[in-house]
């Protein structure tokens, strides 16, 4: 097949549809159970591939160093991994709010990964770059996985799964937060029992995240309990800020996001049964 020398590549946003916490390693890390699936809205990259083996992030964000760019540093990891003397400009347009635990960084990573999978010509097999992913962050694996997936461990265990496609309305509070800070809260609910199945009603479980955040960011709970006027599953995402909530017809989102707090941003956007590059690995 012929080298290409471009591609421009989705990196959609997650939702955790719940997640609980189900205890903590001896490594300080926290092991997790948890249903995500990935949304048609996203960030937006783009890879043009370089002959001296460069790395260049050409998009500026505010607060975001090149070195701690995750999709800079999957970049460079994978280059590193397999050697290649080849580089890569990377454009990178961004849709999805930091600090708002839609994945945002995490997918841009796993999108580069894949995107480089194919432009360098590499032809490695999900799973090594699942590993590699791991190296960059917890949910990295699962946006190279691909699928609708239960995950478990610290989020690298991973299972497919069949949700149901629903239409979300994702309303963004203006906070950000850090996930570390909720994790170390003394107040965190870490010893939910394991689910002993792979099948779940729609609306199980809870995000056992989720009150701490409430507590600490008022903004959070004003989302949530907008949300939970038009509909008893709103939940928070992730560590947060972003809260959803889902709906059988885009016509009932668009009329819980128009009735937002105001001030609030945020969409509206389908689920999707696979990630837009599936096929890349």
């Amino acid at each position: 097949m012929p080298a290409m020398h471009m591609l421009t590549v989705p990196a959609p946003a997650k939702l955790n549809l719940f997640l609980h916490v189900t205890g903590r390693r001896a490594d300080g890390y926290h092991t997790l159970e948890s249903l995500f699936v990935v949304l048609d809205h996203g960030d937006t990259i783009e890879l043009s591939v370089r002959g001296d083996g460069v790395i260049d992030r050409r998009t500026d964000h505010s607060g975001i160093a090149p070195d701690q760019d995750l999709a800079v540093r999957a970049a460079r990891a994978l280059q590193r991994a397999s050697a290649t003397a080849l580089g890569v400009d990377i454009v990178l347009r961004k849709r999805i709010p930091p600090g708002g635990g839609l994945g945002g960084g995490s997918s841009d990573a796993a999108s580069v990964l894949l995107g480089l999978n194919r432009l360098w010509q590499l032809d490695w097999p999900r799973p090594r770059l699942m590993a590699l992913g791991l190296e960059l962050g917890a949910d990295v694996p699962f946006f190279v996985f691909g699928r609708s997936a239960l995950a478990r461990g610290i989020g690298e265990e991973l299972v497919a799964v069949s949700v149901p496609l629903r239409w979300y309305a994702v309303v963004v509070p203006p906070v950000e937060v850090a996930t570390a800070t909720i994790f170390a809260a003394p107040e965190l609910t870490r010893d939910t029992p394991s689910a002993k199945m792979d099948v779940f009603s729609e609306g199980y479980g809870r995000n056992d995240l989720q009150p701490v955040a409430v507590a600490r960011f008022p903004a959070i709970a004003e989302a949530l309990a907008g949300l939970h006027e038009r509909s008893t599953q709103a939940r928070m995402t992730g560590s947060g800020s972003c809260v959803y909530a889902p709906f059988a017809t885009e016509a009932e989102a668009h009329a819980a996001f128009e009735a937002r707090p105001p001030g609030m941003r945020g969409f509206v956007a389908r689920s999707l049964a696979a990630h837009p590059l599936v096929g890349f690995a």
